[in-house]
């Protein structure tokens, strides 16, 4: 898969997760093996309020759990940074 081929999956995942299709965001996601697609499915267990399994995803991302209280703030950012 190509760089711009994952970002569109990624870029299509966040406005699904924006927009409450919290399953079809994970569908996405859980396919990738990516920092990014990690980072995302990590916001999308805390969304879920699954904090254990979305932890784990923020340590293989090597992110932080603690730096955003509003996950599609989180989101955006990771758009925005993709």
């Amino acid at each position: 898969m190509s760089g711009s081929q994952e970002k569109e999956l990624l870029t299509q995942a966040i406005d699904f997760a924006i927009n409450d299709s919290w399953e079809a965001s994970h569908k996405i996601v859980q396919d990738l093996h990516s920092a990014k697609a990690y980072w995302i499915h990590a916001v999308l267990h805390k969304i879920e309020g699954d904090e254990f399994n979305s932890r784990y995803w923020y340590e293989r991302a090597q992110q932080s759990f603690e730096v955003y209280n509003d996950p599609k703030q989180e989101l955006i950012f990771i758009k925005n940074n993709l």
